[in-house]
């Protein structure tokens, strides 16, 4: 049992993949094998940092993280310190990224529902 990825149950009360949060998102970070001053670089040469973050299985949790946390420096979740900034400037009154991203990720999993005839 990994106990480093959390589960909620679902609308059916069984806990299913979409419902997963990796907790130590640290450790499966696709950039975990990377120079960290790699991770810490500026104008173009974030492009391709941000790159490597592209195909990364916790790349939500990594951007949640570094919004909660205000982290100011490097690419987390693929984006950029500016581009953070910018996402906390418009978005104020968000709380926790982590609920909002998970409960988005969430959603997006599900796909679109279809009404009902």
């Amino acid at each position: 049992m990994n106990l480093d990825v959390v589960g909620e149950p679902g609308p059916t009360g069984v806990t299913g993949e979409a419902d997963v949060w990796v907790e130590n998102w640290g450790a499966q970070a696709m950039c975990r094998m990377e120079d960290p001053d790699v991770l810490f670089v500026q104008g173009a040469a974030q492009k391709r940092v941000k790159a490597v973050c592209g195909g990364c299985p916790v790349r939500t949790e990594c951007l949640a993280d570094a919004l909660d946390n205000r982290t100011e420096f490097g690419i987390w979740g693929g984006m950029t310190e500016r581009e953070r900034r910018a996402l906390l400037r418009r978005r104020p009154t968000v709380t926790s990224w982590r609920t909002l991203l998970r409960t988005a990720r969430q959603a997006y999993e599900r796909g679109p529902r279809r009404a009902s005839a």
